[in-house]
Order: C-alpha cells, then structure tokens, then sequence
C-alpha cells in the first residue's frame, strides 16, 4: 500500500477585494481545529524610516503623507507633533483647530470610502461597489456625496485632496478665509444629513456574532473625541476591563515590534499582550466623549449607551468585529458635525504658522487614522537632521488581532460543519475586511491557503 502525499490547498482569488493592499491568508487546519491562522504581508519593505535619516527636521509631514492616499492627513499631523514636540513649541488656538479640521475632512472621506464603498458590499450579498450600485444606486450615491465632501474639506486646506501640500511645521502655508470656508458650512448641512441617513441604513445590515480577543488601544483628551491629539489609552480585556493611560514619550516602552516569518510588517505586543487600535477601540475607550448627536446616533444604530469614564458605571464596549461598521458610520456623522462647529467658530489666525526653530530632542506624536493610532518618533540633533525615525501605522498594529478574529471566525464556521474553501474564504475576506486595513501602509487577496492534514488511506 502506497504512503500518502501530504497535500496543501490553495484558493487564487484573482480579483481585488475590497482592501488596500497585497496579501495572502494561511491557515492550517488540523482535526477539524485550526491551529494556526496567519495574515501573510508580502509587499516589499518601502524603508521610510531609513529614508528619513538625515533628512531636515521639515521635511517629514510631506515625506511621510506619501505613504498612503487615503489618510495622507494622519501621516502629516503625527509627523508634525513628532517635530514639534522635539523642537519644544505647541501648536494651539485657531491653527490647532484647522487642524482638526482638515483630519474631519480626511475621517469623513476615509471611513466613507471604507463603509460604502468596500464594507457594504459583505453585508448585502455583492461581490463589490459596481454590484452594490445597481441594487442599491441611492446608497452609493450618498456616499460618493459624502466622501466628495471630505475630500473638498482636505483639498480646501491642504490644497489638493491627495497628499496635501499645504500643511507645514507649526501650521499652514496658507489659512484660509471666512468667504472661503463659508460654502463649505453650506455643503457640511447636507452631508449631515446623508451622515445620519448613512447610520440608519448600516443599522438594518445583519451582523454574524464575533468577539474580537484583545486589549483595545485609542488616544484620549480630556473634553473631546480624541483625533488630532491625546494619551495613549488601554482598555485590557477580560474581568474588569481595566482602563489606564501612559505618556506618550513610553510608547515604545509599552508597544514592542518584531519580525514574523510570514510578513513583511512587524508585528506589534502591548505590554506583551494582542491588542487592537480604530473605531471599536476609540467607542470602548471614549464613547462618552462624542457629542450629544453622536451618542443619540449610535443608540439608534444599536450600540447602546457608550462606555463612560473609567472608574464609574462602564457601558457596554462593542467587540464585534462586524460591527466596526456602525462606529465608523457614527464617527462620520460626528466628523461632519464637528467641522461644521470649528467653521462656525472660526476666526482666520494672525500668522498661518508658528516657527519651529531646529534643535536637539526626540520628539513623540500621535494621532487617530480612521484605522486607528497612528504614532511617530522622531530623534534630531542640534542642525535639525533626522538622526532616528520610528513609525508605528495602525494595521502593522493590528495584525495579531486580525489573526486571531480569523482563527475563531474559521473555527466558528468549521464547528458548524462549514468545509468549504470558497465559504472559508469569503469568511477570511470578511473578518480582514472588518478592521480596514491598509496593507500599503504597513491587503486585496490574492491567495489563500487552506493545509490540512493528508487523508487516511483506504484499507
């Protein structure tokens, strides 16, 4: 009798699903049990860290937004924390809020662009937004209106909607008018609008049960949604749900990275434990700081009251993965609302920028990308050159999370007697799909691979 083969499956999905970059899943699938799942990253490395060495201490906000199109305003605003709080200025008053400003612009564009144009589709039975669009025309024109509106906030004060070359260290080149900024009020009334309408219909998708098994990590400041600024935050999982903050300056001390074998993004630990950034973790962690409109959106969407302050009566925290898309629904609404505020308030600086002399210092700066914390450290020496650079993007961060929801997700389905590797594969898309990840920063499928254990011979 002839020894069996071991055999290994694997499933090319050709087509671009639904994410922004490369990658492939791997899982090993033994007695019905699998026992590992793993999210391969194989873009190539793309070294900005190392590029960054020697450059001059202006030069990381506009180098930096080059790593990604779709949150260029994240990689700007924590480079520029990152450099100010080396040189020792702070940015504050009407610039600090047109930076605030400009990231509403980018979380309104982004998160739109994630929920109706790559999420929707999971939920409604279309393999992507050109199918969604002839069921449900309305919706997608909705949201092509709504991440138009985005990306005319970020073009009005960044000068172009795609890599702004308007930020700078200490400000703007340029800040924009009262008769510039009034139209844009006009068009956040109507996007308001199309924000709620958005919420409501995301309210009525089917959400399968998951649990997402990890710390969640988000910024916070005392008196608002944390976006532009804040404390690293941790909300630990498990019996208590104990909330405790650091300072920036130890991040590195908390959130190591290492290399794995099977990508090309390090994976980060906290406190040497799995943990997750982006909408689920901004709710769990500061859900009580949204504004009144925003709270009364997510009880209609189904999240209930948001979790309060640590050290009172917490709500519930949402850890469905699934349903990461009603957060971000709301996060719209809120972004919309809040930059409807800041134009309202607003009164056009006396300078556009403040002066941010060279010294040396290391410096730390963190911000909140629509995918979650986004933090840089920079090192400069007394000419103002880059002598160390540091960048921690949110799904580099994500990965072990990632991994672990596909795990459980392919466990859940295998206990229910799921074995197909075209279901095993819809549900992968899906669970990866759920923390919209940008691979590019650190991921469209093009494989996954499926090993299981070679079968017993016949007698």
């Amino acid at each position: 009798m002839s020894q069996p083969t071991r055999r290994s499956h694997v499933l090319r999905i050709p087509a671009l699903t639904r994410v922004e970059g490369e990658t492939a899943v791997h899982l090993k699938i033994q007695h019905n049990s699998v026992t590992e799942a793993r999210l391969a990253i194989f873009e190539p490395p793309r070294f900005f860290e190392a590029f960054l060495r020697g450059r001059a201490h202006s030069e990381p906000p506009d180098l930096t937004s080059r790593i990604c199109g779709i949150c260029p305003v994240a990689y700007q605003m924590s480079a520029c924390r990152a450099i100010e709080d080396a040189c020792g200025v702070t940015v504050d008053g009407q610039l600090a809020a047109l930076r605030r400003l400009l990231y509403c612009g980018e979380w309104i564009e982004s998160q739109t662009l994630h929920i109706q144009l790559l999420h929707a589709p999971d939920f409604l039975g279309h393999d992507d937004v050109i199918a969604l669009s002839r069921s449900y025309p309305e919706h997608v024109q909705r949201g092509l209106r709504l991440k138009q509106t985005g990306n005319a906030l970020v073009e009005l004060l960044g000068g172009r909607a795609i890599h702004p070359i308007n930020v700078r260290l200490g400000g703007f080149h340029r800040t924009p008018t009262l008769a510039e900024l009034r139209p844009m009020a006009e068009r956040l009334r109507t996007a308001l609008d199309d924000a709620w309408d958005t919420v409501r219909w995301v309210a009525g998708f089917e959400f399968p049960d998951a649990e997402c098994v990890a710390d969640f990590l988000a910024l916070t400041e005392a008196g608002t949604y944390a976006i532009e600024s804040g404390l690293p935050t941790v909300l630990r999982y498990g019996a208590g749900a104990m909330v405790r903050s650091f300072q920036l300056q130890d991040f590195s001390a908390h959130v190591t990275e290492e290399q794995v074998h099977h990508s090309t993004a390090l994976h980060c630990r906290l406190d040497s434990r799995r943990y997750l950034t982006g909408s689920l973790a901004r709710w769990a962690v500061n859900g009580h700081l949204l504004s009144p409109l925003a709270r009364e959106a997510a009880r209609e969407a189904g999240l209930g009251e948001p979790p309060s302050h640590a050290g009172e009566s917490r709500g519930e925290a949402c850890r469905n993965p699934y349903r990461s898309i009603l957060v971000r629904a709301v996060e719209v609404l809120y972004a919309v609302e809040e930059a409807s505020r800041i134009i309202e308030a607003y009164q056009p600086p006396e300078r556009p920028y403040l002066e941010v002399p060279a010294r040396a210092g290391t410096g730390h700066g963190a911000t909140e990308a629509p995918r979650g914390l986004l933090y840089h450290r920079y090192a400069l020496d007394d000419q103002g050159c880059l002598t160390d650079a540091r960048l921690f993007p949110p799904t580099a961060q994500n990965q072990g999370a990632i991994e672990e929801d596909l795990r459980r997700i392919v466990q859940r389905a295998l206990d229910r007697g799921v074995t197909s590797e075209a279901e095993l594969t819809r549900l992968c898309e899906r669970a990866v799909r759920n923390h919209d990840p940008c691979i590019s920063c650190s991921a469209h499928f093009l494989e996954l691979e499926v090993e299981r254990p070679p079968p017993q011979p016949t007698k």
